[in-house]
């Protein structure tokens, strides 16, 4: 069992977002569905909550209300295997109303922030070489969707 669960609040949308989510990642499934019933603060019938798998990882997704709101001061990183990947989750997850923003983060259609990080991006951030790691930056740094051959250009200086 997973010690730390991430928790998502929503205020509706909660099957959409399960099904986009879940479709988007190999190793991804919905668990369990609690329903409302005759009494709480939504309508009876309506999602309360989830418990959804992202690639093995636990989440719980939860129906509240406008209470909260989600802020990009808490993503979820995937890390990319390749330019493929990147393109398949970027192009996924700002279908139907998501924004992109810079140094590969995205808002999705449901507010939720996320990275979408190469994993090769890591690797170049713990070189040992300084000015390749600061030429690495200055590329992704205006970057939306991040491009591991450019990255990969700057790292070698081409």
């Amino acid at each position: 069992m997973q010690k730390i669960v991430t928790n998502l609040w929503f205020d509706g949308r909660i099957e959409e977002a399960l099904e986009l989510y879940t479709s988007l990642l190999p190793d991804s499934r919905v668990t369990h569905i609690r329903r409302y019933g005759e009494s709480g603060m939504g309508e009876s019938g309506d999602i309360l909550t989830a418990d959804f798998e992202l690639a093995g990882q636990v989440f719980t997704i939860i129906n509240g209300n406008s209470f909260c709101e989600h802020s990009a001061a808490m993503s979820l990183m995937v890390l990319c295997e390749d330019q493929e990947e990147v393109d398949h989750l970027w192009d996924g997850l700002i279908s139907g109303g998501g924004a992109p923003s810079r140094c590969g983060w995205l808002t999705d259609r449901f507010g939720v922030s996320w990275q979408i990080t190469p994993i090769r991006l890591m690797e170049m951030m713990k070189s040992d070489d300084a000015a390749a790691v600061e030429r690495v930056m200055a590329a992704f740094l205006p970057m939306d969707k991040l491009v591991i051959a450019e990255l990969e250009r700057a790292f070698r200086d081409e």
